[in-house]
């Protein structure tokens, strides 16, 4: 079970097919919607403003989603929010990603398909156009996003929405081992690459 706290009457909401790990912290005027992800030590801040995160996207470890009173800050339907970013009032378009550790401040948008690059910095207000790259401290829009690098993006959103049912199906409190099993087992299901890597690629 996910940290939930009501505040006034505002209680939060998670769907019965998505995935809080207990660590994250919800607060209030909080709905998380079907097949999402939600990371270990991510705090969403519902007390003032509204936050929405809606079918299959994933807010993953120690990042931060808050507002101001009477806004909102929503991720749109597939999209992806890297380790550790900060969506202060923003809204995370269709299939968009935010890198980690970027920062999208309030009331920017950050447009269907578009890329944030990580620990970039998305002031007040700022577009990002559907299927652009922006970069930087504080960002620009650097230029349209490559057929490869759509479908990387895409990639890792289905992986981490396979995530999702890994982890209701077999995630658990365990005991640690005291040294590895023989055979150790790896994770062999995802086929995710760098970005580096995909660029690099022939096909």
């Amino acid at each position: 079970m996910a940290n939930c706290f009501a505040i006034e009457d505002m209680i939060p909401v998670i769907d019965e097919t998505a995935y809080v790990h207990p660590t994250a912290v919800l607060i209030g005027d909080v709905t998380v919607g079907p097949g999402c992800y939600v990371g270990p030590a991510a705090c969403l801040r519902g007390d003032f403003g509204r936050i929405t995160l809606c079918k299959g996207s994933n807010v993953q470890d120690t990042c931060v989603m808050h507002g101001f009173p009477g806004g909102d800050a929503i991720i749109e339907e597939d999209g992806h929010v890297g380790h550790g970013a900060v969506i202060h009032g923003a809204r995370i378009g269709r299939n968009a990603m935010v890198g980690i550790n970027a920062v999208i401040m309030d009331n920017a948008v950050v447009g269907e398909s578009a890329v944030v690059g990580a620990m970039a910095f998305i002031p007040e207000g700022m577009v990002i156009p559907a299927r652009h790259l922006a970069v930087g401290t504080p960002a620009r829009v650097l230029r349209e996003l490559g057929e490869k690098e759509f479908k990387w993006k895409r990639g890792g959103t289905l992986e981490y929405q396979t995530l999702v049912r890994r982890s209701l199906e077999t995630q658990r409190p365990v005991e640690p081992l005291k040294s590895p099993q023989p055979d150790r087992p790896r994770y062999t299901g995802g086929d995710s690459k760098t970005l580096k890597t995909v660029r690099n690629s022939r096909d």
